[in-house]
């Protein structure tokens, strides 16, 4: 019985956490829109902090494994120097 009040417990805390986490996200994303908006006023700064609040996340870099396969599926129909040339170019890039 102990253990099953310990799992709805965690299991409780775990979904109310979640909001807390995404409403601190959303915190720091408005804090740093409000800085960038800088002295903006009126339907300026309206524009500027909804285009800001909308903004995607940067994606983040591929890894080196998923820069190989983007490179391997590139250089299909490729061979001997002419393959090799192309992938040390395509893996240098940074991307």
């Amino acid at each position: 019985m102990k253990i099953q009040s310990a799992l709805a417990a965690l299991v409780l805390g775990a979904v109310l956490a979640s909001p807390a986490l995404a409403q601190n996200s959303q915190q720091s994303k408005m804090t740093a829109c409000n800085q960038q908006a800088g002295d903006k006023k009126g339907d300026d700064r309206k524009a500027f902090m909804k285009s800001c609040l909308s903004a995607k996340p940067a994606a983040a870099p591929m890894s080196q494994q998923d820069k190989m396969k983007a490179c391997n599926t590139q250089a299909a129909g490729k061979k001997g120097d002419d393959r090799k040339a192309f992938m040390s170019t395509c893996l240098s890039n940074k991307s």
